[in-house]
């Protein structure tokens, strides 16, 4: 069977917008022809691949099936193009990572400029976002690279490294709490409003169990999806944020914040991640990337 890439290409815009208009909207082309190219797809393949329901497009199970495959392509001929790059002695990007905000600020400068150093002709796409996106954006190809935090084991994510940390509490110099070796979360609670996670954050669900346990009246100054946000109000002295020491080295270093580990009653952990999709043959570009990053997370 002999699909045209042009069509394959289409077929993963479809799924993406969920539109036949929107994909074609993206792609430039007329929804007719988009349409149509659909149509002859699912013929060829004898079955379809899409449910037409009020609010849209939305795969069924040979869709989804079919889907894999396209990024299998999509993937392979980007590993190729690198590949036949390096033999002509380039080094072409763009490489596409994905990470959760707080490794914007430490580990990933530190770590692409090491990449630029060695491999100056590379390109890297960075998108931010939570770690069931990060994980998400792996597993449909959207990303060769994935770092996120405490990310569920899965038979379509290749863990190429695990590190665990301490959650613990952010806090000013100058909060009287500052100088302990370690916080309880009733501790916190009782000496300041708290700064929390919303539940996008894989770190709402590792504190919930503590959370839970205290009064209904607890005071909370705000809810976020910022880890940034949160860090800047604790640095002001406003309350308590709560994260592991990512994204806070610099903070840290200039004793412009405090990181208390947070035990209530054992010591609480997350788990950092660096994630490919599993069963696939890496380009050089990305494992270039990875081991860098196995090195960092290392030490």
């Amino acid at each position: 069977m002999h699909i045209h890439a042009r069509v394959l290409k289409s077929f993963d815009m479809i799924r993406r917008c969920g539109s036949i208009r929107e994909a074609a909207r993206h792609l430039h082309i007329a929804s007719s022809a988009v349409n149509r190219q659909l149509l002859q797809l699912e013929d060829t393949l004898g079955m379809p691949l899409f449910e037409r329901l009020p609010h849209g497009l939305v795969l069924t199970a040979a869709g989804e099936a079919f889907a894999r495959h396209v990024q299998n392509v999509f993937q392979d001929e980007r590993r190729l193009s690198q590949e036949l790059g390096q033999i002509r002695g380039l080094q072409r990007g763009p490489l596409h990572v994905m990470a959760v905000e707080g490794l914007c600020s430490g580990l990933l400068p530190r770590v692409l400029a090491e990449l630029y150093r060695r491999h100056p002709g590379l390109s890297v796409q960075l998108q931010t976002g939570g770690s069931a996106g990060t994980a998400q954006a792996v597993r449909t190809g959207d990303a060769d690279i994935g770092l996120g935090f405490s990310i569920s084991a899965s038979d379509e994510l290749q863990a190429c490294c695990l590190r665990r940390d301490p959650i613990g509490a952010v806090l000013s110099p100058n909060h009287p709490l500052a100088g302990r070796a370690t916080l309880s979360m009733a501790e916190c609670a009782q000496a300041s409003p708290l700064i929390l996670p919303l539940p996008s954050l894989s770190l709402h669900a590792l504190l919930t169990p503590l959370l839970s346990r205290l009064p209904a009246d607890t005071e909370v100054l705000l809810e976020t999806a910022s880890l940034d946000l949160a860090k800047r109000l604790a640095q002001q002295g406003l309350g308590i944020a709560f994260q592991s020491r990512w994204g806070l080295e610099h903070e840290i270093a200039q004793n412009q914040l405090v990181h208390v580990p947070l035990h209530s009653p054992a010591p609480l952990w997350c788990e950092l991640g660096v994630y490919v999709r599993a069963r696939r043959s890496l380009p050089p570009a990305v494992t270039a990337l990875v081991h860098l990053l196995m090195a960092e997370l290392a030490d």
